[in-house]
């Protein structure tokens, strides 16, 4: 089009469509807390898509959706819209959670993204997936959000591949008895990756006749024996389970005299 051409007709209501999409793009966010599926998949709405067609794709009926869907504006389906697809084939299990249907473009971490969960947890609920090969239509257990756990006076940890609760112990000067305690419900032979875990904060040790001393960036073992006029053997024995080559910033041990 030249510069002082004025647009067809056409071209007008073209634009004028393409506009009227983006308004009607409905944030899945803002959707999802508001859609309630037992018996069912979450699906999100996606460009061409109607009620027909839909009950089509997923073996099921018009009046099931609309029924499933108080509210629903079977006419006016916005883009990115969440509703509830009702389903009549056999479910993978996913108790106390959400089962969700695959779209185009779905990746597990825009779906963890859209959930506020995680990959690892999704992972987790859906054994034999394929993370790399999701199948358009596939249904999915989508894990509850697991509320993060209060740690007054502790400190709060992401699991890594190849911890476990006795590592946990020994690195942060603490017991298995107590993580454990600090994480109610939590199995200790089942930590899950990107789990979050409160890690208690380890007892003052005992000190008789000596000095409490809170360990700084630079501490070591022999600079402390050194400063305090005794010996590292000393400042071993008085610290049963001390890790004299893995001091940890904030960690108190006692100064024997």
């Amino acid at each position: 089009m030249k510069k002082n051409d004025k647009p067809t007709p056409e071209q007008k209501a073209a634009a004028e469509n393409v506009s009227s999409e983006k308004q009607e793009r409905v944030p899945e966010e803002a959707k999802l807390q508001q859609v309630s599926c037992p018996a069912g998949a979450l699906y999100a709405i996606q460009a061409g898509d109607t009620l027909f067609a839909l009950a089509q794709r997923f073996n099921t009926t018009v009046n099931a959706i609309i029924a499933a869907n108080p509210g629903i504006d079977p006419n006016n389906l916005r883009i990115g819209q969440v509703i509830c697809i009702p389903l009549s084939t056999q479910l993978p299990p996913c108790p106390g959670n959400t089962l969700y249907i695959i779209g185009v473009g779905d990746t597990i971490f825009t779906i963890a993204q859209r959930f506020g969960t995680s990959v690892q947890a999704i992972i987790t609920a859906n054994p034999g997936i394929d993370p790399n090969n999701l199948i358009i239509g596939q249904v999915i257990c989508i894990p509850e959000v697991v509320p993060t756990p209060p740690c007054p006076g502790g400190t709060l940890y992401t699991i890594r591949p190849g911890d476990t609760i006795f590592a946990l112990a020994q690195r942060f000067g603490t017991t298995v008895q107590a993580i454990i305690a600090a994480n109610p419900g939590i199995d200790p032979l089942r930590l899950q990756v990107g789990q979050v875990i409160c890690i208690p904060a380890p007892a003052p040790p005992m000190c008789p006749g000596g000095t409490l001393y809170t360990i700084r960036p630079g501490d070591t073992i022999f600079a402390l024996a050194q400063r305090f006029g005794t010996t590292v053997q000393a400042i071993i024995a008085a610290n049963p389970g001390i890790d004299p080559l893995n001091l940890q910033i904030g960690q108190v041990i006692c100064i024997p005299r």
